[in-house]
């Protein structure tokens, strides 16, 4: 990534283009682009659990951005749909590590620990969002996200069908590995664990082999099949992925 912005910041300056922040009329043709980027910056902040790595300070500053965002426009669903998923998932962080610093599956998070002030700050943009017109993908992992958030205490079932019901409606405008690998996930809890394993292998190429979250759900089912001699090469495949203190304990 720094050597892409080394090179782009080389190519503008050697092409004499000048900064200029774009006015209105320019924002709705940028706004995927804008999201897009706030989506990867976000991720590095959410997939560290504890929130003690190096990006950390994103998850404050996407709370701060997308709000930014949803006052400069309003009426726009998607930008208002992002605002409501940084919430939800935010509000989630007091419960995703144990005492000993262990990630704790969302499954099996405590809902009481769970921030209930970003989570109405969520339903308020999430709202918004839906008046404004049909779901699109963004809307759509909100909603993903906000039904987790209805639940109060883990005495309530996991809410596996909603979510894989709102998975197969992400499919139709979002198909992607990654969609398909949190699908999976809920596909094994409604499916059984080798419906959601054909799912995975199916996803196998040299790029996800690379990806921790594929490898760590692979090992995960083969450890459920009693495939137990291909998990432990799958969970070794995934430690060398380097995960976060929290994943890898």
């Amino acid at each position: 990534m720094a050597q892409r912005l080394v090179r782009a910041k080389r190519k503008i300056a050697d092409a004499g283009v000048p900064f200029e922040v774009p006015g209105p009329e320019a924002w709705f043709e940028r706004l995927d682009a804008v999201l897009s980027t706030l989506e990867v910056a976000y991720a590095k902040a959410h997939e560290d659990a504890a929130g003690a790595g190096a990006h950390a300070g994103y998850a404050s500053e996407m709370l701060e951005l997308t709000g930014v965002l949803t006052k400069l426009l309003p009426n726009e669903a998607e930008a208002l749909a992002f605002a409501a998923l940084v919430r939800y998932a935010e509000a989630r962080r007091p419960a995703r590590v144990d005492d000993q610093g262990a990630m704790v599956p969302l499954s099996e998070q405590d809902p009481t620990l769970w921030r209930q002030d970003l989570i109405d700050e969520a339903d308020g943009y999430f709202d918004r969002a839906l008046a404004l017109g049909p779901c699109g993908p963004r809307a759509l992992q909100a909603a993903i996200h906000g039904v987790w958030c209805r639940r109060k205490n883990l005495s309530e079932p996991a809410p596996w069908h909603d979510i894989l019901t709102l998975y197969d409606l992400l499919l139709t405008q979002r198909d992607d590995p990654i969609v398909r690998i949190n699908r999976a996930v809920a596909l094994a809890e409604i499916a059984g664990v080798p419906a959601a394993l054909n799912e995975v292998e199916a996803l196998r190429s040299q790029t996800l082999i690379n990806f921790l979250p594929f490898q760590a759900l692979r090992a995960d089912l083969l450890h459920r099949a009693g495939r137990r001699e291909e998990s432990r090469a799958a969970y070794k495949d995934a430690l060398a992925l380097s995960p976060t203190p929290a994943e890898r304990v």
